[in-house]
């Protein structure tokens, strides 16, 4: 019978599995900093969330119960308040318009955003990274500076042939093809990163099965990036749909305004009259295609930024 060697500087089974003696104070901080972090995260909510529902329950409520008690409840539901600020203050117009700029400029800027990214992020090539850190330039140009050449350069579009009549002043397309300009660094910036972290293995073998480039890209590539194309057309389509000093230099005439600038004309034609629940009608008919849009697509956007991160 052999005896078995005992290592005096190895600890023994009992020793091995005896918990870890905790650090005195190491629990405790741990939970004072969880309680921080809520309660910052309660306060947040709160001031972005209390702003929300007062104006809904104004949007509700009667001008002069409006007057007498700004901050109570409304006694019914005045609906004549969306009719007026629909009707009278032409926020159906404006509100058709932004939904045409905003339908045609969201998806060309995820369709051009994402094929620039993946060229940066897949191929090397001479003038890769200068083109890459020209995207990011534009991140830090104040949209005030172009405003000037941006107006020249639009009108200047209505005068070029076959495709004049389509482009130029108070032209739908060329707003969106200004939103898309100006979305284009954020978009290549987020999507240069995303497409950096999908596996190579995966686009050797479809470059093994006989796809081309093209056809690699929008059958293999783009699907898996979907998460993160979500979660950018969702913010594209935000600051698209609240954009309100590029549509103030292009659209200058009343029928072709959007949302934004239709809500600047109604503050001041509502202040005037002192019908103040109309503007917060057209405040809540301006916040609800942006509500609905986050909640249908918010489990697309956690797991979108999610994949980022972890990733």
């Amino acid at each position: 019978m052999t005896a078995t060697r005992t290592d005096p500087e190895r600890p023994t089974n009992a020793e091995a599995v005896k918990p870890a003696e905790r650090q005195p104070g190491v629990g405790a901080g741990a939970k004072a900093i969880g309680l921080l972090n809520g309660g910052f995260l309660l306060l947040w909510g709160l001031i972005t969330t209390l702003p929300l529902l007062w104006a809904i329950l104004s949007s509700f409520k009667t001008n002069g119960e409006f007057r007498t008690d700004p901050m109570g409840l409304p006694s019914g539901l005045e609906w004549d308040n969306f009719a007026r600020a629909w009707s009278a203050a032409n926020i159906g117009q404006y509100f058709v318009n932004s939904v045409i700029v905003v339908s045609m400029s969201v998806p060309l800027t995820i369709l051009f955003g994402a094929m620039g990214a993946y060229v940066l992020a897949r191929y090397d090539f001479p003038g890769n990274r200068l083109i890459y850190y020209t995207f990011l330039g534009g991140l830090v140009l104040p949209v005030f500076l172009a405003l000037v050449p941006m107006f020249f350069i639009v009108r200047n579009t209505g005068d070029l042939p076959l495709v004049g009549q389509f482009l130029g002043l108070n032209s739908y397309v060329s707003l969106a093809l200004v939103y898309v300009a100006f979305s284009m660094p954020f978009t290549v910036f987020f999507l240069t990163a995303f497409f950096r972290t999908l596996p190579t293995s995966v686009a050797e073998a479809g470059i093994v099965d006989g796809c081309s480039h093209f056809s690699l890209f929008f059958r293999v590539m783009l699907p898996m990036a979907k998460p993160g194309l979500i979660s950018l057309a969702l913010f594209n389509f935000l600051g698209h749909w609240n954009q309100y000093i590029l549509p103030l230099v292009i659209m200058q005439q009343n029928d072709k305004r959007v949302l934004a600038q239709g809500l600047g004309t109604l503050a001041a034609n509502t202040g005037f009259r002192a019908d103040w629940t109309a503007l917060f009608a057209g405040l809540v008919i301006a916040l609800l295609p942006v509500l609905i849009v986050y909640i249908l697509f918010q489990r697309q956007v956690q797991a979108g930024l999610t994949a980022g991160v972890l990733k």
